[in-house]
């Protein structure tokens, strides 16, 4: 028999402003054991050194982190010139370096290329899987990986600041899958200089805000205690970007069974994603046709949680 997992069962998102130093995943842990929660999971990671928003989400809203992936985000960078490194960051070993440093009349010509839809190539340091493992094991191990492209969406990427001759401070708003060190990387190429990314920073992520977040140790400091339970944002915050139908109370039953159903809405177009409520209470998500939405996520009901 499978052991049950332990802890209670709460739904929200706790915005945490995450520190240099830490995984991801060891920051979901301590958000975990902190809110005491049997489930929770994180919507995009964050390199271990980089800093800023990662949004935590509690039981339920693990089902709305597909939406905050594919939502834009945005990053704050400095990026060192003149040096390439193995990892594309300040961590790896420098393995080529360049006298060359091109104005700032070149970088803001040359970032015009790096704006709509690009392909890159991941950093070989990453957790793209190969064969069944991930790149940067194969990396640590001296192996050379031919990583394929992928696209990416950018929105916009700036120059913000050029403090002196080996470092430009940049802006990025992205889609999903971008690598910023790998902008940085082929940045340095294009201008003939080598770079890779010195400080990262994810100012936002959808609706979720770093200047919002709490620090780890604000966490630690409120950890099992209700202050840290009022901190936590209803799920459907992470469902922002979808538009939002109303469920009658006779359709409440049936999207919850996971079956079709009528709902209330305008203005919307066959097959379009939306969630469905009733009565401020998230009901499920899922595709509207024709005045039916069929469910592709249902929310169990959860014991209320203050959110004061």
């Amino acid at each position: 028999m499978a052991r049950r997992k332990k802890g209670r069962d709460i739904s929200g998102w706790l915005i945490v402003d995450k520190p240099a130093g830490l995984t991801s995943t060891t920051v979901v842990n301590k958000v975990r054991w902190a809110l005491d929660a049997k489930k929770a999971g994180h919507a995009g990671t964050l390199d271990p050194d980089a800093t800023g928003v990662l949004a935590i989400a509690l039981g339920e809203a693990t089902k709305t982190v597909p939406y905050i992936t594919d939502a834009l985000k945005a990053y704050d960078f400095v990026v060192r010139l003149g040096q390439a490194t193995n990892t594309d960051d300040a961590d790896g070993e420098v393995i080529a370096e360049s006298p060359e440093r091109p104005d700032d009349d070149a970088i803001k010509s040359a970032l015009s290329a790096f704006i709509g839809d690009i392909e890159q190539v991941p950093p070989q340091f990453s957790a793209v899987k190969v064969d069944g493992e991930r790149a940067y094991k194969k990396a640590r191990d001296g192996e050379q990986i031919a990583l394929a492209a992928r696209p990416l969406w950018v929105e916009e990427l700036l120059l913000t600041d050029r403090p002196d001759p080996d470092h430009i401070r940049l802006e990025m708003v992205c889609g999903k899958g971008g690598y910023v060190r790998s902008i940085a990387r082929d940045l340095g190429e294009a201008l003939g200089c080598y770079a890779h990314v010195l400080h990262l920073r994810r100012t936002w992520s959808g609706p979720f805000e770093a200047s919002k977040g709490l620090t780890l140790d604000k966490v630690e400091a409120m950890a099992r205690t209700p202050e840290l339970d009022s901190h936590l944002l209803p799920l459907e915050v992470g469902l922002a970007d979808l538009p939002e139908v109303h469920c009658p109370a006779e359709s409440v039953h049936k999207l919850r069974n996971g079956n079709p159903a009528p709902v209330i809405a305008s203005r919307l177009e066959y097959g379009e994603v939306v969630w469905a409520s009733h009565e401020g209470t998230p009901i499920a998500v899922g595709t509207y046709r024709g005045g039916e939405m069929h469910p592709t996520r249902v929310f169990v009901p959860q014991a209320e949680i203050s959110t004061a």
